[in-house]
């Protein structure tokens, strides 16, 4: 009967480290349209993506081992941001990236299949 409550919080801490994900991504795309921090909304958008997403992450930890959200958070948005670059800013694509962005996906799959919970 504990295990359901417990459950429940893991599940919460994957949904918390998809949103504080999504907020590190978004912050790392406006910090591109920044200019180096020369433009303001840009700039005020990344710090408040980075911000929320440390949060967030801050959080997630309370149910999630460190490896394990550190290992999705860093290979998830790693993969996100690379695949917006090369979508959405004109960024180049080649089968090689491709194959890494592949690579850090695997990677954070042999993490979790490892037992990392």
């Amino acid at each position: 009967m504990r295990e359901e409550p417990l459950r429940t919080l893991v599940h919460m801490g994957y949904g918390l480290l998809a949103a504080a994900i999504a907020a590190e991504v978004a912050g790392t795309t406006a910090m591109k349209y920044s200019e180096g921090f020369t433009r303001l909304w840009p700039s005020l958008i990344t710090v408040a993506g980075y911000l929320l997403a440390f949060s967030l992450l801050a959080q997630t930890l309370k149910t999630l081992s460190v490896g394990t959200a550190y290992a999705i958070w860093a290979g998830v948005g790693t993969a996100a941001v690379a695949l917006i670059g090369m979508v959405f800013l004109g960024e180049s694509a080649s089968p090689l990236k491709a194959l890494g962005v592949l690579l850090v996906i695997a990677g954070v799959v042999v993490l979790n299949m490892g037992g990392a919970h």
